[in-house]
């Protein structure tokens, strides 16, 4: 198509293939040499906004991603040809002239300083000549325009880093040309809103250039005096933020001195707004206190003598922390300031122990106050009014109760136990009161606190906690929010509970009471296997009843899946504590159900109901087994002294159980087979009940291998492969189990590989699940001595090895660990296959996104096995046309000597070899495809 044609289909062709195609002819014609001859005439005035604009971004391609290729006696005439044509545009169209702009941003930061030192003085100069016949308000815009662009087009420009020191530099020095003119305008009368508005941003843009702060005092004094005009407030406010911010500011400490009085002065300003229901303007002069405490608080703590300033400072986030209204509905500001308590809080603690002390004895009393502010802003709204929040809304609320609560943690470390004492005594006297009767939603913000420690922090030697766990039972319960934080408070305490198992009693009938309730589903729960897990040893009194509370509610259904699959859990940590007789005694009436119920299942003929309810059982099942655990695997080994518990004897239950339900499982099976969901749920059975049990698992390995090796070799599916990495992993060191492991390995690598010349790519998660358990096998010492004949039975399969040779680094560390393994990856006929594969990818066989991949493996090869890369490698490169015939032998050798030179320790730095040496043996160096690659 001709330009314009293909313009017109990007523009306004409805269809979106031709648009695509349009799009895609375009970039290239952006790249090519005639850009610089059509950008002009697309410049023309006579055509619409859109052609224009395209004009002006190739111009800006060219000139910033093609610099070298334009003649320097040409830059005196593109820099004039871009001055004329923004003057033109200066009253044209505004997304032209912006594009205009950023093409000769770019030109100044390419040229500057050696061949244009002024460039920034030059431009202000060469807008302000009264020679032009563009309305004087228009050239200034313009060159605002042009001004704040100029530092943006810097931020994301591809200068090497050495030039980009040396630009900024520069433009550092040049702002004395740019700000006294910000300073003129700002300060005029008759300035109109929108100039000033365009100063404020020049401003903002220029200030992250790393300018010093007290040569940007005079403008951040006047973007203050601009907070008064509702007009610009957004703009100023944005100015102040980036000025305070910048990292470099702290150095400035007389200039952030010199700010905190104009910050102080916006606080009737903010209390206005607040009291009008304003919440923009509160928001936006939140932000300035927050940029100037957050960022500097610890320059400002160290000038002592301000200390009262600083103090006020604080006071003044404080309130922007309390703001009155509930997050998010009625203010959206108090989020903002909540970094700032940690930055504070850092900052004292970090100082040293006698003047700690002394900032201690100051802001103790402001964080106390704090925890008070922030338990008041985390109090639910009314019911009623709660009735009336979006989901989204409900669901900010509840993030932002999150970062209330971790800040609350954090504050424990600066008040130590005196904050549990104080929400104690403040939850004692609201529920002993029975004069003034307490809403809800204070008691559960004070709870909400003791949780929000407990959760995090060791309360195990608190004084309060005792007098806590007495009184949640006097907590009257009458609403949902309530009753969920009273739950994950007792969960938060399961540990304590531990340690002082006389209390269970006081908290566990309120769970399970709970526990039935569909609406505390995750706080129930959650809360009683947190206590399962923790205080096991002391629930065998209470095991009966839990265990027939927990049936109870699963036998309604009234939990969601994720909950039955936790509470099952609960159930697992609970039945381990009980002897054996007990736990086989209590499994059978639990899961009895759920076994006839999947009799039933089996002899049904499948269909998508079934299915469901056969996962669901297999998945309660896995989970009760994913915890059960007779020989404390996971215990900490100091509590289990404590308990001194008996060694059981005879059988895993669980064993047991797998055995007595195992032909289930086959026939289960044997119907839903070719279902990747159903084969899952059966292999999740036995793969969390093998991590679990660990070596007591033997009597199972057996006629586990075979039922597995029948699985696979008639319909092959991933999970089957990691149930067989978990045997490897656990039993590979056992000679007894040594024979089924093997042959289940055999016969797993002989299916895959069938199945890989069919098309391995097919399969992903086959591969994936492969490949990791060919890593399991490397590292099983035990294997070594049958490993030599696996690989040479894989080396007949050429085209499959070298796909496993391409895919990953699975072999590489085992080249230099020697043993048979070493011998078949060193073997003289392979090296071509571990070379040639690779650099064929990198030399265009392969995607471009997988060359991440490849860098990679290049580098796992020169780390162990340097001494034959560098053999094999110059031995590829010498074929003609390897890889690629658009390579020269020069290039192949610079890319051979880069790839073994010193630098092939540093992956970075392969990876930017391999990059550019695949763009060389595609024939795009130098293309705009390379741009963003």
């Amino acid at each position: 198509p001709s330009l314009f044609q293909a313009l017109h289909q990007l523009y306004y062709d409805p269809n979106i293939e031709n648009k695509n195609l349009a799009q895609k002819w375009l970039m290239q014609a952006q790249v090519s040499p005639q850009a610089w001859h059509f950008s002009w005439l697309l410049l023309n005035m006579d055509k619409v906004p859109e052609i224009q604009y395209f004009g002006a971004s190739a111009l800006h391609i060219k000139i910033s991603r093609y610099w070298n290729d334009i003649p320097a006696d040409q830059y005196e005439s593109l820099k004039s040809q871009l001055f004329t044509h923004i003057t033109r545009f200066a009253t044209g169209s505004k997304i032209v002239l912006t594009r205009l702009c950023v093409a000769l941003a770019s030109l100044a930061l390419s040229m500057m300083p050696e061949a244009w030192p002024c460039a920034v003085a030059d431009m202000v100069r060469m807008f302000q000549a009264e020679d032009s016949n563009v309305d004087g308000r228009a050239r200034c815009l313009a060159l605002l325009e042009l001004l704040t662009v100029l530092p943006e087009e810097f931020q994301t420009s591809r200068l090497p880093q050495y030039r980009k020191g040396q630009v900024r530099s520069v433009l550092a020095q040049e702002c004395g040309s740019v700000f006294p003119l910000l300073e003129q305008l700002l300060q005029q009368q008759d300035s109109p809103g929108f100039i000033k508005q365009k100063v404020l941003k020049c401003f903002s843009s220029w200030v992250q250039l790393e300018i010093p702060l007290m040569d940007c005092e005079n403008l951040i004094q006047a973007a203050f005096t601009s907070l008064q005009d509702p007009e610009l407030f957004d703009t100023a406010v944005e100015a102040v933020v980036n000025a305070i911010s910048q990292p470099d500011a702290q150095r400035y400490v007389n200039t952030l001195l010199k700010l905190i009085p104009p910050v102080l002065g916006l606080q009737e300003q903010l209390r206005q707004a607040v009291q009008s229901g304003d919440m923009e303007t509160s928001h936006g002069i939140c932000r300035i206190a927050v940029a100037l405490g957050e960022n500097h608080s610890r320059a400002l703590l160290d000038q002592v003598e301000h200390w009262q300033s600083f103090l006020a400072l604080v006071n003044m986030i404080m309130f922007c922390t309390g703001i009155p209204g509930h997050y998010p509905v009625n203010e959206t500001t108090s989020s903002l300031t909540l970094t700032f308590w940690y930055t504070l809080q850092d900052d004292i603690l970090s100082f040293e122990p006698d003047k700690q002390a002394v900032y201690q004895q100051v802001y103790r009393p402001v964080y106390f106050q704090l925890v008070d502010v922030l338990l008041h802003k985390a109090q639910f709204p009314s019911d009623e009014e709660y009735g009336f929040w979006s989901s989204d809304e409900k669901e900010q609320f509840r993030i932002y109760r999150v970062d209330i609560s971790d800040t609350l943690m954090y504050v424990y470390e600066m008040l130590g136990a005196e904050l549990l004492s104080s929400l104690y005594d403040k939850l004692g006297r609201l529920l002993t009161n029975t004069e003034q009767p307490s809403t809800w939603q204070h008691t559960e913000a004070l709870l909400y606190g003791f949780q929000s420690i407990a959760e995090t922090i060791d309360v195990n030697y608190s004084d309060v906690v005792p007098g806590l766990i007495g009184l949640i039972p006097r907590i009257s319960i009458s609403n949902v929010q309530l009753a969920d934080t009273v739950m994950f408070t007792i969960g938060a305490l399961s540990e304590w509970l531990a340690d002082h198992p006389v209390m269970i009693n006081n908290v566990l009938p309120l769970v399970l009471q709970a526990l039935g309730n569909p609406e505390l589903s995750i706080s129930s729960v959650s809360t009683l296997k947190k206590i399962c897990r923790e205080c096991k040893y002391d629930l065998p009194p209470y095991a009966a009843n839990i265990v027939a509370v927990s049936q109870e509610v699963l036998m309604k259904q009234i939990h969601k899946t994720s909950q039955c699959m936790w509470l099952m859990q609960a159930l697992g940590f609970l039945l381990s504590a009980l002897q054996v007789e007990e736990i086989l005694k209590n499994l059978h009436s639990l899961i009895t159900p759920y076994i006839q119920q999947l009799e039933k299942l089996a002899d049904e003929t499948p269909n998508p109901s079934n299915k469901l309810a056969i996962i669901h059982i297999l998945g309660l099942l896995s989970n009760l087994f994913t915890t059960l655990d007779i020989s404390h695997h996971d215990d900490d080994h100091e509590s289990t002294e404590v308990k001194k518990l008996p060694v059981q004897q005879g059988p895993n239950p669980v064993v047991v159980v797998l055995q007595q339900v195992f032909q289930l499982i086959q026939k289960v099976l044997s119907k839903w087979l070719n279902d990747a969901q159903v084969v899952e749920s059966v292999c999740a059975i036995f793969e969390k009940s093998v991590k679990t049990l660990l070596d007591d698992f033997a009597p199972m390995v057996p006629q586990l291998c075979e039922m597995l090796g029948q699985m696979y070799s008639t319909i092959p599916q991933a999970s089957a492969i990691d149930l067989t990495r978990q045997l490897v992993h656990i039993f590979a060191h056992e000679p007894a189990h040594f024979p089924p492991i093997k042959a289940l390995f055999l016969l797993v690598t002989s299916v895959t590989l069938t199945l890989f010349q069919q098309g391995p790519r097919d399969h992903p998660d086959i591969v994936d699940s492969f490949m990791q358990l060919l890593a399991q096998v490397c590292f099983s010492f035990l294997f070594i001595h049958f490993l030599f004949s696996l690989f040479l039975f894989l080396i007949q399969f050429k085209p499959i090895f070298s796909f496993l040779l391409t895919t990953g680094c699975v072999f590489i560390p085992a080249c230099s660990a020697g043993g048979a393994l070493g011998e078949v990856m060193h073997l003289p006929e392979q090296h071509q296959v571990w070379t040639q594969e690779r650099v064929k990818g990198v030399g265009g066989q392969a995607s471009r996104s997988l060359m991440d991949h490849f860098a990679e493996i290049l580098f796992a090869l020169n780390k162990h096995c340097f001494s034959y890369l560098s053999v094999w490698i110059k031995e590829a490169m010498q074929q003609d046309g390897f890889p690629s015939a658009r390579v020269s032998p020069e290039q192949k050798e610079t890319f051979s000597q880069q790839i073994l030179s010193r630098e092939r320790v540093n992956k970075r730095r392969v990876k930017e070899m391999v990059k550019e040496f695949t763009l060389l043996c595609r024939g795009l160096h130098g293309t705009e495809y390379t741009a963003d690659y």
